[in-house]
């Protein structure tokens, strides 16, 4: 049986844009779309009592919130297999049980209440740094967020033990190939000013050596993936420069920006997000899919 792709709705216009996107996801994935609404039934200004003095006016707004999710969601996506459940948990511990039996989260950029204000809600961030699962949260401008480009990015960082085998390409290569899009690998690079060590030496020039090494790297970070899915075009790209601005370039024009987080081990709970991550999930143009990886971090520093 298909794992089914969880969405986070809590009645705002950003998760509304998430089930949106979401939709579109499980339907070229062929899996069913749960929606979860999680609340300690916490009080919203402007909310009336309940007809219903046995029941809770919270719980009554909260179905109202996941039955109105829902039936967006049939709407767009008629062909998907959707349910939807109201959790009386916390949104985070909720939606991280959830994404223990997912095949993604989904979230929107924003919540509701104070915290909306943030260039990132919290209840995204901390869901991207600590699910088991891959992570999508859904921003950007509406083409972006409606696949207009076909383009999917995928940043690749630095190589570890687990080259050619990150979690993130794979991630980035199957949704290429379901949607029918282009894939572009970036990979940046620089050179330190002053920076002379023995094998840069060894090589010639510094700054073309360091241009080699990353060629070098994107290239064992693809080549696995491309065997698996001949079908992808794929074009691979290292660009001098900070890592954060090329991605946030290139996102400009892309339906998703796919980054690796490095998976904790043993006691470390959750992920090393990093601040390529942090900058994306706060200002990337497009939706962004965080990955857990094990053992590397993959275009996060």
């Amino acid at each position: 049986m298909e794992l089914p792709l969880v969405v986070g709705v809590d009645g705002s216009h950003h998760s509304l844009q998430a089930v949106d996107w979401a939709v579109g996801a499980a339907a070229r994935h062929g899996v069913p779309l749960r929606l979860v609404h999680a609340s300690l039934w916490e009080r919203y200004e402007g909310v009336a009592p309940a007809a219903d003095p046995r029941r809770p006016w919270e719980l009554v707004r909260d179905e109202e919130i996941a039955a109105s999710a829902a039936e967006r969601a049939c709407r767009c996506g008629p062909d998907v297999k959707i349910s939807a459940e109201v959790l009386p948990e916390d949104p985070v511990a909720a939606l991280l049980r959830a994404g223990q039996d997912a095949s993604g989260l989904v979230v929107g950029c924003r919540g509701r209440g104070e915290l909306a204000a943030l260039l990132l809600g919290s209840v995204s961030l901390a869901v991207a740094a600590r699910a088991t699962c891959p992570v999508t949260v859904v921003r950007g401008g509406e083409p972006n967020r409606r696949g207009a480009f076909g383009r999917i990015v995928l940043g690749v960082g630095e190589p570890g033990e687990a080259a050619g085998r990150s979690a993130a390409a794979r991630f980035a290569f199957r949704e290429a190939a379901v949607g029918h899009r282009t894939l572009e690998a970036v990979r940046a690079w620089r050179a330190p000013a002053g920076e002379v060590t023995d094998d840069l030496l060894l090589e010639g020039d510094p700054v073309r050596a360091h241009w080699s090494r990353a060629e070098r790297t994107l290239d064992d970070a693809l080549r696995a993936c491309r065997r698996y899915h001949p079908e992808v075009s794929v074009h691979a790209e290292t660009v001098e420069g900070p890592a954060r601005k090329a991605l946030l370039h290139a996102a400009a024009t892309a339906d998703l920006l796919v980054l690796g987080a490095c998976r904790g081990h043993g006691r470390t709970v959750g992920l090393q997000l990093g601040r390529i991550a942090h900058a994306a999930l706060h200002h990337a143009p497009c939706p962004v899919v965080i990955v857990p990886e094990r053992g590397r971090t993959h275009g996060g520093e």
